[in-house]
């Protein structure tokens, strides 16, 4: 009999340091929603202005919007989200939509000389 594994994919949200919201994990369409929820609350009841990605193993376009939305929640309210350490292929996907001047130089890419 054939053994069918399913994928659960799990985000977590950290706060490090005072100034930073860490995400791990999984940022992709199952989590996207449930991230931006709890960034955004973490977001709106704290100081941070980084946001790092350091931990996401895995995104797609969900998670791509979500880092986007949380970006434009912070600026609403008047604050700068730094948007660091993007993995490779999150980065590779704004650069793909277009979005990541949304972002300035938040996508950890080096200032032109």
């Amino acid at each position: 009999m054939a053994r069918v594994t399913t994928r659960v994919d799990t985000v977590d949200l950290g706060e490090p340091d005072r100034d930073t919201l860490a995400l791990s994990g999984a940022l992709t369409f199952a989590t996207a929603a449930r991230a931006f929820a709890e960034g955004g609350r973490a977001l709106a009841s704290g100081v941070q202005t980084r946001l790092d990605l350091a931990g996401v193993n895995r995104a797609d376009s969900a998670g791509l919007a979500c880092v986007l939305a949380l970006a434009a929640n912070a600026s609403r309210a008047g604050r700068r989200l730094a948007v660091v350490h993007w993995p490779e292929g999150l980065r590779a996907l704004a650069a793909v939509c277009d979005v990541e001047t949304l972002l300035g130089r938040s996508v950890d890419q080096p200032a032109a000389v």
